[in-house]
């Protein structure tokens, strides 16, 4: 899926988001705004691990969502 889908439909994917990383404030998701990049650097900032582990992390829950940015 294309970044431009996910911007189109961030607002619903915002709350499972949240339910994987319950350390992200609303705030954080309205930064995020639907941008992959973005997603794993407020993982690795909030939870406080390196970047490899916050991109598999972040790798993992789209598997697991079957959702591709």
């Amino acid at each position: 899926m294309n970044e431009d889908i996910v911007k189109g439909n961030w607002k619903q994917f915002k709350g499972k988001v949240k339910e994987q990383w319950g350390k992200l404030t609303d705030d954080d998701l309205d930064v995020i705004d639907g941008k992959r990049e973005q997603l794993v650097g407020k993982v690795q900032e909030r939870f406080g691990i390196a970047q490899d582990e916050a991109e598999k992390q972040v790798s993992d829950w789209e598997e697991s969502h079957k959702y591709k940015w």
